[in-house]
């Protein structure tokens, strides 16, 4: 097994390793440390089998029920299959910000326990476009001047299924799946629980305000810190390959896909989340 950086913003490449197969233990806590470091880690793989994928989960963390139930696997909750294709024409839309992808996010914040990482490998993938790209919200914030630390440690945030504040809206859930998204308060900026490391915890298609504050002073800082996370010197952009299969940090990474990919190719990934804690 090797593992190589991808770039200096974050993220690690893994290769010779056989997925399909079960990984000893020092192979495990080779893996889980690099994660820690790198915030990313790129398995280059096939596609492995619902089954396969769980197993590989389980060295990060314990698998999670998926929200949205028609995207689950074969009955399987803990697996989703997103399907991001363009099957018409008409339903690929001239404003890109629409879609919600394409906003930077972390995803499940907008559950009171947030899943802390996830899992994401791809099955189908367009001749172009249709890359990730992930940034370094932990690098963000040691590198913000330190006035404006004082200015945001501490404050709390109101995080929603939808916010008025993003261009584009949600999938429509159920009454079901609706009764289990209420609104929840985060820190904006939360501390990492395995290594105490802070990090900015601002999702811009969740995030709606900042507690205790009017909307016009709530959005300037939100405004400013979204600015300040997705510089170019913390963003790596992936290009996938299929069989890629991606695990990150949402508790100090955000990410956001390139959806200007052609009509009708498909772009399919298979995802997994992972338990997490309160944020703190």
């Amino acid at each position: 097994m090797r593992i190589e950086p991808l770039c200096s913003a974050l993220g690690a490449e893994v290769s010779d390793i056989d997925l399909s197969q079960p990984l000893d233990r020092e192979t495990s806590d080779a893996l889980r440390a690099a994660y820690l470091e790198h915030h990313l880690l790129c398995f280059r793989s096939d596609p492995v089998t619902p089954a396969e994928f769980v197993r590989v989960a389980r060295i990060f963390g314990e698998p999670q029920r998926q929200l949205i139930r028609d995207e689950w696997v074969d009955g399987v909750e803990e697996v989703s299959m997103l399907n991001s294709t363009y099957e018409r024409p008409e339903d690929k839309p001239e404003d890109m910000s629409l879609v919600r992808l394409t906003g930077w996010h972390t995803d499940d914040s907008y559950f009171p326990v947030p899943a802390h990482s996830t899992l994401l490998q791809s099955i189908q993938i367009p001749e172009s476009g249709g890359q990730t790209s992930f940034a370094n919200t932990r690098k963000a914030w040691e590198d913000m001047a330190e006035d404006r630390k004082a200015v945001f440690d501490g404050l709390m945030a109101v995080h929603d299924y939808d916010t008025i504040r993003a261009p584009g809206r949600p999938t429509k859930l159920t009454a079901t799946e609706d009764s289990e998204t209420a609104e929840v308060i985060h820190p904006l900026i939360r501390t990492h629980e395995d290594t105490g490391a802070k990090a900015i915890y601002y999702n811009a298609n969740r995030t709606d305000r900042v507690t205790g504050m009017e909307r016009e002073e709530s959005d300037a800082l939100l405004d400013e810190i979204a600015e300040q996370h997705t510089r170019p010197q913390y963003v790596y952009r992936h290009e996938w390959r299929v069989g890629d299969l991606l695990v990150w940090d949402n508790r100090c990474l955000v990410h956001s896909v390139n959806m200007d990919f052609p009509v009708q190719q498909s772009r399919l990934h298979q995802r997994m989340l992972l338990k997490g804690t309160v944020p703190v």
